[in-house]
């Protein structure tokens, strides 16, 4: 398999576990925030959730095989799945963190899309970046203000 079908195969796995993660925040959020964090991590997570398509796509047009096994996607994924009963700040704090991993490896795996010639997923990383960046910058503003959160 090569560099790029595995960096593919990482990115989708990322994309559906913190897909997943995004669901948890959206469930179990509670507080004077409630209605604006319910559906900021709904809208997080469905702008996530319509990656994956178009990441596992891009592996099958570069002749790769995607991710398609339910048990592969944790094993593939560099993300972890959250666990236990978080604080709306604990769980701001874990997407962040999440968000600043796969913007790091997105950085990486378009720099070496880009030694391969292969324009068409450094594009596609480059748009993904965007999308994280953008989404860690709504998460950081709520912790900066710290309005409503309470442990």
């Amino acid at each position: 398999m090569t560099d790029l079908i595995k960096s593919l195969n990482r990115q989708q796995a990322n994309a559906l576990v913190f897909y997943l993660n995004y669901k948890k925040y959206h469930w179990l959020s509670y507080g004077p925030l409630f209605r604006d964090l319910h559906l900021l991590f709904e809208e997080h997570g469905n702008e996530i959730l319509a990656t994956i398509d178009e990441l596992a796509e891009r592996s099958l047009i570069m002749e790769g095989k995607p991710v398609a096994d339910p048990e592969e996607y944790l094993k593939s994924a560099t993300i972890q799945p959250s666990r236990g009963n978080l604080t709306l700040k604990a769980m701001v704090e874990e997407a962040i963190v999440n968000h600043d991993r796969v913007i790091k490896e997105l950085h990486e795996d378009a720099e070496t899309a880009t030694r391969a010639n292969d324009i068409g997923t450094a594009d596609l990383y480059t748009r993904l970046v965007q999308t994280h960046q953008k989404q860690r910058w709504f998460l950081r503003e709520i912790l900066r203000n710290g309005d409503g959160f309470h442990s």
